[in-house]
């Protein structure tokens, strides 16, 4: 499978960008080059090889749940630069 230029201006206009002619060529020459990386590692054997999500071992990141007390509001709005009372104070963006 080749990407022409036509297939380039087709995914820009589903994106909505505007690519001038020396972009488009560009972007075709690189899809090229990943779409024959694709077809290098289609060729892989891979009977044997277990699916993972992650390419080396991971345990848990995560801590461990525990109920502890609140920080308090005047530590959770310290650094907040403008307050109301127990709130953040933010600009109005819906008219």
């Amino acid at each position: 499978m080749s990407i022409s230029v036509t297939d380039v201006e087709y995914v820009a206009r589903l994106a909505r960008l505007e690519l001038g002619a020396d972009e488009k060529e560009v972007f075709a020459g690189q899809m090229n080059a990943i779409l024959g990386y694709v077809e290098k590692l289609k060729g892989l054997d891979t009977d044997g090889v277990i699916p993972t999500s992650h390419a080396v071992p991971m345990e848990n990141a995560f801590r461990e749940d525990l109920v502890r007390a609140p920080i308090g509001v005047d530590k959770a709005l310290g650094n907040a630069p403008q307050r109301s009372g127990s709130f953040f104070n933010v600009p109005q963006v819906i008219e």
